[in-house]
């Protein structure tokens, strides 16, 4: 993504000058407005020459911090300044025992940026693949409403959440990976080393023509070790391919959009992106987000392009002066009673409490589903395998029984 340098002015009048990457121009000014900042100018950062040394170690190096190290510091920030610890050395201390290179050397831009008399949130704009817009945001409002201790501790536990379904996903789809791994391993030793000896063999020992069976297997392992070439370079050039379009903003929206409709998974990413939504929009709102502000966070929080033009439409919804409600149900992204159970949050003036029951509704209904998974692949991989099983028996014990036939 291009990195884009900007001018602003926080509400006090200070300027505030610092560079961000993003995908486009209102990007930046969502970001920046999403902090309390009012953008005077953005501009794209030229590129610089750099040797080929460079570029490689620009690839090589780690530019992202996990999860959990994340929830780690959340907590660690949390508890000092609840202590009463200045925050310059709560991160001196933290650069110490952080074990994150990545993080490390964010931690000292930061404190370089606080020593320079940069506000917290600022400091950590600067830093968007570690620190999200959401991060940023909920800093901003803990920072101005002297309440920093309560937003780090909010912040840890929505990480927690979101590692733990993650966790959840990569557990249900570790057992269809390790066996559609098994059947691609098999299948190419199989045409590789297998096919062409006994195909070897039954040319020698008949004259007649083969089974058609036995053709079909033949023919593709000769074509597996004539072109085995074109078949991998193909494979990663259209891996390279399918990477460079879903990094371009056309084709991201169309594969998000593709993975709702999914078979048995589609439902799933659905309802887990609801539950984000609900989840990240509750806390921004428990903060003192503003309603336009928090949606235009949260429609990148919800890492889906297709899902977030909606939460933007439902933005663009409430500055026209709908309620959030009214805005929700024209983005047709949400079920009837979810829909009920916002407008009963916006009578009672309760919306963040309701919010927190729609991602725990999502929640449960997703972690029931992915406990049920294994049980919806296994048919599938059952029949696939099967089917395998019976091509290769049939292409391999025909032509033995024609011989045994023909013998008698």
């Amino acid at each position: 993504m291009p990195i884009y340098e900007y001018k602003a002015r926080r509400s006090n009048g200070v300027a505030v000058d610092g560079a961000l990457e993003a995908n486009t121009q209102e990007a930046i000014a969502d970001r920046l407005q999403s902090q309390g900042l009012i953008p005077i100018k953005i501009v794209e950062q030229k590129a610089k020459e750099q040797d080929i040394g460079e570029i490689v170690k620009k690839w090589l190096k780690p530019k992202t911090v996990p999860t959990s190290d994340l929830v780690m510091f959340s907590r660690q920030m949390y508890s000092l300044t609840k202590a009463g610890v200045p925050l310059n050395r709560c991160f001196m201390g933290l650069i110490e025992t952080s074990n994150s290179v990545v993080l490390k050397e964010a931690l000292r831009d930061i404190l370089d940026g606080l020593t320079s008399g940069n506000d917290l949130a600022t400091s950590f704009a600067k830093h968007p693949n570690i620190f999200s817009s959401f991060y940023v945001s909920l800093i901003h409002v803990g920072e101005n409403s002297g309440n920093l201790e309560e937003a780090f501790a909010r912040l840890a536990s929505y990480l927690e959440l979101e590692e733990e379904n993650r966790n959840r996903v990569k557990s249900a789809m570790r057992y269809p990976t390790i066996v559609l791994s098994i059947l691609v391993i098999a299948f190419a030793g199989i045409n590789w080393f297998v096919i062409p000896r006994l195909a070897a063999l039954f040319k020698s020992l008949s004259t007649d023509e083969l089974p058609i069976f036995t053709r079909i297997l033949i023919g593709t392992s000769d074509f597996f070790v004539d072109y085995w070439y074109l078949i991998v370079g193909g494979a990663i050039m259209s891996g390279f391919a399918f990477y460079q379009w879903v990094n371009t903003d056309s084709g991201r929206l169309v594969w998000d959009a593709k993975k709702l409709k999914f078979p048995v998974f589609g439902s799933i990413i659905y309802r887990s992106l609801l539950a984000r939504f609900a989840r990240a929009f509750a806390m921004m709102s428990r903060a003192g987000v503003s309603v336009t502000h928090a949606l235009g966070v949260v429609s990148l929080v919800v890492d889906n392009k297709y899902i977030g033009g909606f939460v933007s439409e439902m933005r663009a919804g409430v500055e026209r002066g709908e309620s959030i409600t009214q805005a929700a149900s024209k983005s047709k992204m949400f079920s009837s009673l979810v829909m009920q159970m916002l407008q009963v949050g916006e009578d009672t003036g309760q919306v963040d409490e309701m919010l927190e029951e729609v991602a725990d509704f999502y929640e449960r209904e997703v972690d029931y589903d992915i406990k049920k998974i294994g049980d919806y692949i296994e048919p599938f991989l059952i029949v696939v395998v099967g089917a395998l099983i019976l091509i290769l028996a049939l292409g391999v014990f025909m032509p033995v029984w024609e011989l045994a036939s023909s013998a008698n």
